[in-house]
């Protein structure tokens, strides 16, 4: 633990002109007798630290020393791809990881180059969550993580269905989502658990109630792998089942008007897929420079409530109950405003 703590610290010198035994302290999660202590190991050891007495003061590496423990581990490696989504890291366990492999490599980079990891943090940042909800880390999420990097099947207990019925899956975790700041899984059933390997499937995160390592066989503590398909493609599966997913929620049709200004804004209150392929099937706008489109929809009930974001911008012509229904907000409406 300490021997880690020591290369971390000349890296961190490695990488800055200078810093104070606060940040130090603050970095290396220690208090900063211990990184006097710390300090002082190191120049015993014939790495050339020293410190500045005063107000200005701090720590830095003498004469241009700089070290060469900078190989990355497979794990960091891995880790740094993962760099520009902090939340994400720290989520399933890897933020240390991180951490090293970003220290690593800015040790490794020509002085003239030492400030590239600070200004690229400072202009580039991803923020997956939604807004207005507040992201929760399922509790599975490290275990399915890790089972997700070493290829590891895993005893699944799953929550599915409006009652929360359980389900008990052997699952082999392929690969993880994050949609919206929700958790999914991309996985598939095994070999001799159904004729054949299963479909891939999703799975939401957030419903694991448990997840335990399958175990190889040979030995109680050893965990069994599995056979990575090669030719899975993560982003194009999500792709594909995104959007599948999101014709399958399509199960009604209203008929609209929309104006100009309603079909450029309909991709914004509705199911992006469902408005693309509504407005390629329109045909010419009419005298009023209005298209009729038809629009798939999940509910009466749901395009009510997506389709009152567009106001006057759209009009409803089919089906006659929530034609009915705008009818009646519209003289609500007048009624709210008339002077």
């Amino acid at each position: 633990m300490r021997a880690a703590r020591l290369i971390k610290m000349v890296l961190l010198l490695q990488s800055r002109p200078t810093m104070t035994a606060a940040e130090l302290a603050r970095e290396l999660e220690v208090s900063e007798r211990t990184v006097t202590r710390d300090a002082q190991a190191l120049s015993e050891a014939g790495v050339p630290v020293y410190a500045d007495r005063g107000r200005a003061g701090g720590y830095r590496l003498v004469g241009g020393y700089r070290t060469r423990l900078t190989g990355l581990a497979r794990s960091e490696a891995e880790a740094l791809f993962l760099s520009g989504v902090p939340g994400a890291l720290r989520e399933m366990g890897l933020a240390d990881t991180a951490s090293a492999a970003r220290l690593k490599v800015a040790a490794a980079l020509l002085p003239s180059l030492s400030d590239t990891p600070r200004t690229a943090a400072q202009r580039f940042h991803l923020d997956a969550p939604a807004w207005f909800s507040e992201p929760t880390t399922p509790e599975a999420l490290p275990a399915v993580a890790d089972a997700v990097w070493d290829d590891r099947p895993v005893l699944a207990r799953y929550r599915r269905g409006p009652n929360d019925t359980e389900v008990e899956r052997t699952l082999e975790p392929y690969g993880l989502v994050l949609k919206a700041g929700v958790w999914y899984l991309c996985a598939r059933v095994p070999e001799g658990t159904s004729p054949g390997p299963g479909p891939f499937r999703v799975y939401r995160v957030d419903r694991f109630t448990s997840v335990q390592p399958v175990q190889a066989g040979r030995a109680p503590a050893e965990s069994a792998r599995f056979s990575r398909d090669d030719t899975f493609d993560l982003p194009a599966f999500w792709e594909e089942r995104a959007e599948q997913f999101a014709r399958s929620i399509l199960r009604a049709e209203v008929v609209l008007r929309l104006s100009a200004e309603g079909a450029r804004r309909l991709p914004y209150a509705v199911d992006p897929v469902a408005a693309r392929d509504a407005l390629a099937a329109c045909g010419e706008p009419d005298e009023q420079g209005r298209v009729t489109v038809t629009l798939g929809v999940e509910s009466a009930e749901v395009a009510h409530t997506q389709l009152a974001a567009l106001g006057p911008e759209a009009e409803v012509l089919a089906p006659a109950e929530l034609r009915e229904r705008f009818a009646r907000d519209a003289r609500r409406l007048q009624a709210l405003y008339a002077p």
